[in-house]
């Protein structure tokens, strides 16, 4: 990979938008959506995103497995949107036990995001990556809240030490972190 912007920020504080904006400046896009339409309300959400991506623009679905699915997809892109970490990391708990513990919740969605950036490593591409901030909010009041919390924190460390960029939306106003 060329380049890994990462853009962290709460519920409807311009993280996707402003992963947009920025995948706007190139040519050859690839967005990856993680999303998957479980209700007619997801579905709804999942099509007014698609509206706001132009046509011209590479769809690549994949609610797991995203660096198995990069690595076959053809599309030649100079720029990569995955939109976003949070519903991969939910998807990836989810597909586990109910009783899981943190530490086999966390496993499992850091060897999602290490495979992920495997694959990343060896395209010639910049890359946008848009993740929720889960850790400035209360304890969530269940285990599988917590697991999830603590999971997808660890995988945005991990992601934030990789990046070249972090940005940390507030308000729909880019904050540079790194």
């Amino acid at each position: 990979m060329k380049s890994l912007t990462l853009i962290l920020g709460g519920a409807r504080s311009g993280k996707s938008s402003h992963g947009l904006e920025i995948a706007f400046t190139y040519q050859n896009v690839l967005f990856v959506a993680t999303a998957q339409a479980w209700d007619s309300e997801m579905r709804h959400r999942i099509d007014v995103h698609k509206t706001e991506r132009p046509s011209h623009w590479g769809t690549l679905e994949a609610p797991q497995n995203v660096g198995d699915a990069l690595r076959t997809s053809d599309y030649p892109a100079d720029c990569i949107v995955i939109d976003d970490m949070t519903l991969l990391a939910s998807n990836v708990i989810l597909m586990l036990d109910e009783n899981v513990d943190t530490p086999t919740a966390e496993r499992a969605v850091l060897a999602e995001t290490e495979k992920l950036l495997e694959a990343l490593s060896e395209i010639d591409a910049d890359v946008v990556i848009v993740s929720n901030e889960v850790g400035l909010g209360i304890v969530p009041a269940t285990k599988l809240g917590r697991n999830y919390r603590d999971a997808l924190g660890r995988a945005n460390q991990m992601l934030a030490k990789t990046a070249d960029r972090v940005l940390f939306m507030v308000s729909g106003l880019p904050m540079t972190v790194k």
